[in-house]
């Protein structure tokens, strides 16, 4: 990765880095001194704020307390730990290596080690996940007082062992009236907690937000390296080979093993759309007047009434935003909104 760094070294412009993360795959197995180099390579090649988000994934049986001794010597500054449920046989079934004791005292030994920046990932939408089960996870999450909780319904991918026992009726499908249902009590237990619902996905408590996420949101540019990085600038985006060994060959051939899509002005306005309407911030038609033209915010202005009339949009002045109920939909609205062909 060092070697795509600084063959990617111009593709920010001088952008100052604000918020570096280490995610995909299981980046939690590299040692403290490979952390650093990464953090040192982009420091020689990018201007970097003085104080960077600087987060790393991890899952719970990785967090041991060796691990955690060695993250604390990094510059690491937030953790993103991917607990998915406190339940063991919730946790055997969606084939995740840790159990539900390393669940919780995971977060617990590295709350004592000194990382207050901590995100936890969850799950929900699967058949083994009735609503008092969720509503304890949810709890058990407020109760080890986090500052960031992110909650993702259960997605089955094509040509997955999932998705082969649910075709041959081995495993029971994903049921969408379920997901809603329990996406609804996700956010009223947070909100009654306090916690702020600033991307469709992600919680926070006030001033917690996780900076990574917000900039990916708000469509500022990113860099990714290695395999299946993804990689954005406003104008186009790329992303890399998810072969380790042709990434490596490739990269040893010095050049990027990147597939490019450069954005039409039509397909920049729909990104937008996607976006800014999964925010707390809403979708700006004044942005849309200046940064498109003023025939695409025609354009986008003839879908909202539907919506608005359904009370899954509300519009406040020049700013659109989803409604809670809206937000059970917002993949479908979003789609209605785009520019069409």
């Amino acid at each position: 990765m060092q070697s795509e760094l600084l063959f990617q070294k111009d593709y920010l412009k001088g952008e100052i880095i604000e918020t570096i993360y280490f995610g995909g795959g299981t980046p939690s197995v590299l040692e403290a001194k490979e952390i650093e180099a990464l953090i040192d390579g982009i420091s020689k090649l990018h201007p970097v704020s003085a104080n960077p988000e600087i987060t790393l994934e991890a899952n719970p049986d990785d967090l041991n307390a060796a691990k955690v001794r060695e993250l604390r010597q990094t510059n690491i500054n937030r953790l993103s730990i991917g607990i998915q449920s406190f339940f063991e046989e919730d946790l055997l079934w969606v084939n995740r290596a840790h159990n539900a004791t390393e669940a919780e005292s995971s977060v617990k030994r590295v709350q004592d080690a000194g990382f207050e920046n901590i995100t936890l990932d969850l799950i929900y939408g699967y058949p083994l996940l009735s609503n008092e089960k969720w509503a304890s996870n949810i709890n058990k999450t407020i109760d080890l007082m986090v500052p960031h909780i992110s909650a993702y319904s259960m997605t089955v991918e094509p040509k997955t062992a999932l998705a082969s026992f649910i075709r041959k009726g081995k495993q029971q499908p994903m049921n969408e009236s379920q997901s809603a249902g329990q996406f609804q009590l996700l956010m009223e237990k947070l909100q009654e907690e306090e916690f702020e619902h600033y991307e469709i996905s992600n919680f926070a408590k006030p001033n917690r937000y996780s900076r990574h996420n917000t900039n990916y949101w708000k469509g500022i540019s990113y860099l990714g390296v290695g395999p299946s990085a993804h990689s954005f600038n406003g104008k186009m985006r790329q992303w890399n080979i998810a072969n380790n060994s042709k990434y490596l060959e490739s990269v040893l051939k010095g050049t990027i093993p990147a597939e490019i899509e450069i954005l039409t002005t039509k397909d920049r306005v729909n990104e937008y759309i996607m976006t800014s309407l999964r925010t707390i911030w809403g979708m700006n038609l004044l942005k849309i007047t200046q940064d498109f033209g003023l025939d695409f915010r025609k354009e986008v202005e003839s879908s909202l009434e539907q919506f608005i009339q359904k009370k899954h949009l509300v519009l406040d002045g020049e700013t659109v935003k989803l409604t809670n109920q809206g937000k059970l939909f917002a993949d479908h609205i979003a789609a209605e909104l785009f520019i069409a062909e």
